[in-house]
């Protein structure tokens, strides 16, 4: 090998030292000959397909070669569209066609290399799915044809990968790793449907896809559908072998037939048609049989899923070998295999060779299909790119009033303990419309009240098994995002509870989740879709024993950078916040919904008819902890939602469950230590989008609203859960945001106690008295401030000797506040 290049096309892999018994573990499928049409009308769309897939990468003008080939023709940035996948999807997709065409099925296909997109948009043109949802544009004429190739990856047209424009697609091609769990999720409580998914060699080293292989454990054949998943194996990725590409079939098949799975290899090239038709033909019958057991009341215990391994070369069928070096079966072949051909006569005669070799002419006169290429088609709303569970496939849920499941103001309650309550009830009314997916967290979280009604969904645990279980536990948050991705993307809603300093893990399936859906609203044809929702629970605050790896709120600063129209993040301060909250979330369409909450029992502030209008309203001042206002008359209530004192001298704001109870004890901390000298305002926030300035984001305050409640220009503290930054980033922009300062976690833990967790993170009741006291402004009270700072800091230390001599913190910092 000389500087780095592989001096042979499509290496083997090294023999490994398994025995050759194992390979019986394999599965070889009777061949079955294809009729010569069929195989003619097969071969003819693969050539088509790979054609218009090259062409959409290079060309920008002579779509059809129908006049010699130039470098004017060729397009000018020569950057996006993989070629190397593209010959093995247009192989796959062929054969989809014809087994659905045969079968009758509802498919849908997840494409994991996704940046093999001229591969399924040359596949969705010829089954005229383009035509279907773009008319006019996209036509299966010589002018649609020449408006796909053309505006391929330039402004104006489809882009480089797979994304919510391509119709059939439930899955962002963006980054790898998640398109086997999406697919998982798809098929959960769709018994007829069957997901075919091609991962990539590439994408199969990520760990997302290593964990999603075990997600035939939480398949019941009974409730749900079928995954069939193939492994493309083309042996190389941008510029290296795959691990495996470098393993042989021994190895292959001893670890995926571990993992639960049937294995049937495909690589015979010679006469691959036959090879992939024969093996999907098993694969469905496999499927079949397995269902059907199920579904008739004898359920095979452990059965063997089966799943295809596809060997073909990278790159196959286009140029082999250009300037000394090998392009099809090499790493070459990966993105454009011929990057100059816009300026080098020879890699552009290579282009004119290569473009040719597939006789367009033969299989597209005039622009439009052969006759034999339609032949191997669905009919329409079974084709890949028009099963409507891809594109408007929304339920919805049957409502349950959470006003049913409120508690008494004025106690401690657990949010999730209530919460799981209400969730039961949820998954009662909605049997086959709801899952929640949780990384083994349920019980720890206190949602175990779920598991009352339902119980959890794990088919290799013979105590769960076959139970029509809603829950699906696994130590993988990838998994837990993928199925509710799928989940959601085909229609129904779910439910990610989580730690709060893991839920970090899936950041970037969020967001790449989050694309998808602002593209698909953008999107005409494509519906409504329930919103994802993610419940944050065992927080820093109280994490105190686990340590510092067990204290992390980043996750809110993801959500709050995705869109305006899709970011919701709430922090509800008691238990019917809460649930009114999850409720609203259950019932929301399009959003990325992060609900952050307490699993302790902390003191429910508010009734439920006013947990509701706080709900609604995002934030109000809780006049029941504010300085009373001498203008108030007799007999007001206490508790009313609104404060109009114009004669406040600081704001306290409490965002978040514990950190809204230090505001509370600070504020009558302030009232007793000062005997109401310094005048306070308290303050909650429960939806923390409110605080964007108005034209940020739909939830945000009116400049009049926002100065109503935080007064025009009276300091203002905030008691942040998140990071201070955070909060900072959102506020700017309002009017008079230099008055505000803003405390928040910054990184202290340790294994300690939750009061001293507080205290290191500057955000606990004595904190909030200290910066509200050097933020007073009033003349008359300033004299008097250095000593009341001085009490304060007295007793911050008695605490924090009380806590290293007792290993606790003292009762009382847990009751609740008394006001005079």
């Amino acid at each position: 090998m000389v500087n780095g290049q592989i001096p042979v096309s499509n290496p083997p892999p090294l023999s490994s030292l398994l025995p050759e018994s194992v390979l019986q573990l394999s599965v070889k499928p009777q061949k079955t000959p294809l009729p010569d049409h069929v195989h003619d009308s097969l071969r003819q769309f693969q050539r088509a397909g790979c054609y218009i897939a090259a062409a959409m990468i290079f060309l920008r003008d002579n779509v059809l070669l129908e006049s010699e080939l130039k470098v004017d023709h060729v397009k000018p940035r020569l950057l996006a569209g993989h070629w190397g996948t593209c010959p093995g999807l247009v192989l796959v997709w062929s054969h989809l066609n014809l087994l659905i065409r045969n079968h009758d099925l509802e498919m849908i296909h997840v494409v994991g290399p996704g940046h093999g997109a001229p591969a399924a948009l040359a596949a969705l043109w010829l089954e005229g799915s383009l035509e279907k949802f773009y008319p006019g544009e996209y036509d299966r004429d010589a002018n649609g044809l020449r408006n796909l190739i053309t505006r391929f990856s330039v402004p104006g047209g489809f882009p480089s990968h797979i994304n919510a424009e391509t119709p059939g697609s439930i899955h962002e091609g963006g980054e790898l790793g998640y398109a086997l769990a999406v697919s998982f999720g798809a098929v959960m409580d769709n018994p007829n449907l069957i997901v075919t998914c091609v991962i990539g060699d590439g994408e199969a080293e990520t760990g997302p896809t290593a964990t999603a292989w075990h997600a035939i454990k939480y398949l019941d054949p009974q409730e749900s559908g079928a995954v069939i998943p193939i492994l493309h194996v083309n042996g190389f990725k941008i510029s290296e072998r795959t691990i495996f590409g470098c393993m042989d079939d021994k190895e292959i098949v001893c670890l995926f037939s571990g993992y639960g799975y049937q294995v049937c290899i495909v690589d015979d090239l010679e006469n691959i048609n036959v090879d992939l038709y024969s093996a999907l033909e098993w694969a469905v019958a496999q499927v079949k049989e397995i269902q059907h057991a199920a579904r008739s009341g004898k359920p095979i215990v452990k059965p063997r899923w089966p799943m295809l391994v596809l060997r073909t070369p990278k790159g196959w069928g286009g140029p082999k070998e250009v300037d000394g070096k090998i392009i099809e079966g090499s790493f070459h072949s990966h993105q454009v295999p011929l990057p100059k051909a816009n300026s080098d006569g020879t890699q552009l005669k290579a282009l004119k060779d290569w473009l040719s070799s597939y006789t367009i002419s033969e299989l597209l006169e005039g622009g439009q299909p052969s006759q034999s290429i339609l032949d191997t088609l669905p009919k329409d709303e079974k084709k890949l790119g028009q099963l409507k569970a891809t594109y408007d496939p929304y339920i919805g849920l049957k409502a349950v009033d959470w006003q049913d499941f409120a508690v008494e103001e004025g106690t401690d309650q657990s949010c999730m303990q209530v919460t799981g309550k209400y969730l039961g009830r949820v998954f009662q009314e909605n049997p086959t419309t709801i899952r929640l997916f949780s990384p083994d967290e349920l019980e720890s979280n206190k949602l175990d009240a779920i598991l009352d009604h339902t119980q959890r969904n794990f088919q290799w645990d013979e105590y769960s098994r076959a139970n029509g279980g809603r829950v699906i536990e696994t130590l993988s948050e990838h998994d837990c995002q993928g199925f509710m991705q799928g989940y959601t993307l085909t229609g129904r809603t779910a439910l990610f509870p989580s730690y709060e300093s893991f839920l970090g893990i899936v950041h970037t399936m969020m967001v790449q989740y989050s694309k998808f859906v602002k593209i698909a609203n953008e999107v005409k044809w494509r519906g409504d879709l329930a919103s994802i929702n993610y419940i944050e629970t065992s927080t820093w605050t109280r994490q105190e024993h686990n340590g510092f790896s067990h204290q992390n709120p980043s996750f809110i600063g993801a959500v709050l950078n995705i869109k305006a129209e899709a970011a919701r993040v709430y922090l509800p301060p008691d238990a019917n916040c809460f649930l009114s909250t999850v409720a609203h979330c259950l019932a929301s369409r399009n959003y990325t919904n992060l609900i952050i909450g307490s699993k302790q029992p902390t003191p429910v502030y508010l009734s439920p008819a006013e947990a509701a209008t706080h709900c609604r309203e995002g934030a109000s001042v809780w006049h029941f902890a504010s300085t009373p206002s001498p203008s108030s008359p007799p007999n007001s209530n206490p508790r009313s939602m609104s404060c109009t004192n114009p004669e406040v001298d600081v704001v306290l704001v409490g965002i978040g469950v514990e950190l809204t109870f230090e505001v509370i004890h600070a504020a009558a901390l302030l009232r007793t230590l000062t005997n109401d000298a310094v005048r306070v305002r308290v303050v909650n926030v429960t939806d923390l989008m409110i605080l964007a300035p108005e034209s940020a984001h739909p939830h945000a305050l009116s400049t009049q609203k926002f100065e109503e409640i935080f007064t025009r220009d009276r300091p203002v503290g905030f008691n942040y859960h998140g990071y201070a930054a955070e909060l900072q980033g959102l506020l700017f922009g309002r009017e008079g945001v230099q008055r505000m300062v803003v405390a928040g976690y910054k990184e202290e833990g340790s294994t300690t106690t939750p009061f001293d967790m507080l205290l290191v993170n500057g955000v606990s009741r004595f904190d909030v008295v200290k910066r509200a006291l050097k933020m007073v402004r009033r003349e008359e009270v300033r004299g008097s401030v250095e000593g009341w700072v001085r009490e304060v800091e007295r007793r911050v230390e008695e605490v924090r000797g009380f806590i290293k001599e007792n290993g606790r913190d003292p009762d009382q910092l847990y009751e609740m506040a008394e006001f005079p």
